[in-house]
């Protein structure tokens, strides 16, 4: 009895050990460059692991695209292919429809805002979502508050963006937005948008503050009015074949961290914004900021879109606009 008593307890002492030894390098696709907020919010996510792990798991970042565009990267990811992606919302509402109700406009009245919505309850009902089609959504990331840019005309009220033409993304609910606004969306490739405005094919672009300046948008639109029509958040998410390989210990690691790497991801983003502002205006650019009572005038404009676009998930729409900031 002795001897079988031994031998399981050796038994037991060299199967945990394998366990707790067992290595493993996993991989996460970005879209963006080395040094972009995302990326940057990702390594953070990658140490946190390493050393939560004590350097058994290890999380090898891929930016730039080099593995694939959003759409494929996220194909990859349901197939194991890929363990982790840092993608826009955009895409990921053909898995979970609900995500199209968190692009509404004017949706939350601040950065702060969003995160705390994102962050309780109701954003980890969405992440959750995501399980059925293969994914584990980890943690939601900043992508900015979009805003208009004009080449040649002011914009300090709605009344202002009546019958200018705005280049938008291919997508209805943005061309939905201006058209409500008074304006005449134009759908147009990105690279060709500096062009766009130089040449006056459309008077107006949308986006956050390092789209603007860093694509020198602000040398042929130099009017950026914060009218804030969109906050876009983006998602860091795993492959569900990765995640039910873990332990639950190293799932709740990763998950942990994750969550944490926002924040610094959070500060990388702002302080790229305030970099771009600032260099904008030091170049001649203008901003324009809206008083409480032009911005609700954006605002009511388009609150018909609101019925239309969280057909199905009125609950959520309501929790949203109800939420208390704790």
């Amino acid at each position: 009895m002795k001897k079988i008593f031994a031998f399981v307890l050796v038994a037991v002492l060299v199967f945990s050990f394998g366990v707790q030894a067992q290595e493993m390098t996993l991989r996460l696709a970005d879209n963006q460059p080395e040094g972009y907020p995302t990326v940057v919010g990702a390594e953070e996510f990658a140490r946190l692991v390493e050393e939560r792990t004590d350097g058994r798991i290890k999380i090898e970042i891929y930016p730039g695209g080099v593995l694939g565009d959003e759409s494929s990267t996220i194909e990859q990811i349901q197939f194991g292919a890929i363990d982790f992606v840092r993608t826009s919302i955009t895409p990921m509402s053909n898995f979970e429809p609900a995500m199209d109700v968190l692009s509404l406009p004017y949706l939350y009245p601040s950065d702060d805002f969003m995160f705390e919505v994102l962050q309780s309850e109701i954003g980890e009902g969405i992440l959750e979502g995501l399980e059925d089609s293969g994914i584990v959504g980890l943690t939601w990331y900043d992508a900015g508050a979009r805003s208009f840019y004009t080449a040649d005309k002011r914009v300090e009220s709605v009344e202002d963006l009546e019958g200018l033409r705005i280049r938008v993304q291919e997508s209805g609910l943005m061309m939905d937005m201006v058209e409500a606004l008074g304006a005449s969306p134009t759908p147009i490739a990105w690279g060709e948008v500096y062009s766009a405005l130089q040449t006056g094919v459309v008077d107006a672009a949308e986006n956050n503050y390092p789209g603007w300046y860093y694509n020198s948008h602000h040398e042929v639109a130099p009017y950026f009015v914060e009218d804030e029509h969109n906050r876009i958040p983006e998602l860091i998410i795993m492959s569900k074949i990765t995640w039910d390989s873990l332990s639950p210990e190293d799932q709740d690691i990763i998950k942990e961290a994750a969550v944490e790497s926002t924040d610094t991801q959070r500060e990388a983003w702002a302080e790229r914004t305030e970099e771009a502002k600032e260099l904008a205006v030091e170049e001649g650019a203008e901003i324009i900021t809206l008083s409480e009572e032009k911005q609700a005038e954006f605002q009511d404009a388009v609150m018909d879109m609101y019925p239309e676009y969280s057909e199905g998930y009125e609950d959520l729409l309501e929790s949203i606009l109800n939420f208390e900031v704790e």
